[in-house]
């Protein structure tokens, strides 16, 4: 059963609160969304008749900096998604204490039954009402689901085109011709793998003897199966939205991806050596790290007790729920959190905004290294507090990033 994700994301907030000590009037503070903008999107579509969408921009918390998050194209797109995943941004930006906030945006409709040119249309409109809320020192937007760089270039364009002076700051994601940054793009699935690495480390395990299954097949879930298979693991499975494949012998992942980047999906994949399997039956998958990089609410209270893997890594936001946590726990099922576990896209899109914003642009080389030394940072204050104290990495997470914005709320006061 999927827990209301907005719910859930208050519920987290809650858990901590009885491991810390916090002020139940900062407490009541950070649990609110500061604001929430619903907006109409009319659009001509190519058949010329109108069809009105709907879109959000959530944004949970800027006591320590502008509102950070992505922008989603998806059916499944809500206010009570958008304003969970802006309280999920915040407390991201909080773990690897970036100077930012945590927002969240999406449009509700469905881009497979959308042209390239009504996309486009879309994403002016959408731009052009969230103008107001957005812009490199309030909010901004990155990619997120089914969004991309060539959609955070038109965003850019409009803004500018709005403002009169070109702003490249306004979005993070953009191609690399007009102020993106190299490296973004797989900054997500890069720095799972460094988590990854790290942990296997801290376990005396090997990384390369681990058996890995992903679901997700887009730029997280792609990325990290990518490196695991050339660092030499064995990925058993794999899925996207079609569905997944399987292999006890182990996927070829790079054969894969030459397939999905032709538009095609794993369920069209000729194999007879792969056996077709559906996401919930790759979730229960026997492996030593399963990595859900797909969306939220995967994990849950009905699923949970079927989990054949020792290590959970959280490549997607939310994937599971506070009562799958639990019945995890109770099974010895290390979960590594999507607030450090897939960090690294806010990680490089801070990155490309200080790019942005001094106009000077850095090397592949340095942006892996300034995140992986950011992230694993975040990573060791999160170990050493879950050992120290005997609780779960996710707890531990939650008690770094929330005290640090409730002590910003402290410091700042309540205004008026």
């Amino acid at each position: 059963m999927s827990m209301n994700p907005f719910e859930m994301a208050q519920k987290q907030i809650d858990l901590v609160a009885e491991y810390i000590d916090i002020d139940s009037n900062i407490l009541r503070f950070i649990k609110r969304v500061e604001r929430v903008l619903m907006v109409s999107i009319p659009i001509i579509m190519d058949d010329g008749r109108l069809q009105i969408f709907k879109g959000y921009r959530a944004q949970h918390s800027t006591v320590r900096g502008a509102g950070k998050g992505g922008i989603r194209y998806s059916p499944e797109v809500s206010l009570d998604e958008v304003k969970a995943l802006a309280t999920w941004m915040t407390w991201k930006t909080s773990l690897l204490n970036l100077p930012l906030g945590g927002a969240k945006g999406g449009v509700l409709c469905d881009p497979a039954n959308l042209s390239k040119n009504e996309i486009q249309r879309i994403t002016r409109r959408y731009t052009s009402e969230i103008i107001n809320i957005i812009g490199p020192h309030l909010d901004i937007p990155a990619p997120d689901v089914n969004t991309n760089k060539e959609i955070m270039g038109w965003i850019m364009d409009t803004y500018s085109m709005n403002k009169g002076r070109p702003v490249p700051g306004v979005v993070t994601g953009k191609p690399i011709e007009i102020g993106g940054s190299v490296g973004r793009q797989s900054a997500t699935g890069t720095g799972l793998f460094f988590v990854l690495e790290a942990l296997c480390h801290k376990l005396n395990r090997d990384l390369k003897d681990q058996e890995i299954v992903v679901q997700g097949f887009g730029n997280v879930g792609g990325t990290i199966a990518e490196l695991l298979y050339e660092k030499g693991c064995k990925v058993l499975a794999i899925s996207d939205i079609s569905g997944g494949l399987y292999s006890n012998e182990g996927l070829n992942i790079n054969e894969l991806i030459e397939w999905r980047d032709k538009g095609k999906s794993l369920k069209e994949y000729p194999n007879d050596h792969y056996k077709k399997i559906s996401n919930n039956d790759l979730l229960t998958t026997e492996c030593d790290v399963l990595i859900p990089a797909a969306v939220e609410n995967q994990i849950t209270i009905d699923n949970a007790g079927d989990l054949k893997c020792d290590i959970v890594l959280e490549g997607a936001n939310g994937p599971t729920t506070p009562e799958a946590d639990e019945i995890l726990n109770n099974n010895n099922i290390l979960v590594i959190p999507d607030i450090l576990a897939n960090s690294g896209g806010v990680c490089v899109s801070y990155f490309e905004y200080i790019q942005d914003t001094s106009s000077y642009f850095w090397s592949l080389e340095r942006i892996n290294k300034e995140l992986k030394k950011i992230i694993l940072n975040a990573f060791e204050e999160v170990w050493t507090i879950s050992q120290e104290k005997q609780i779960t990495p996710r707890i531990a997470a939650y008690i770094i990033a929330v005290n640090r914005v409730a002590k910003a709320v402290e410091l700042r006061g309540f205004y008026p």
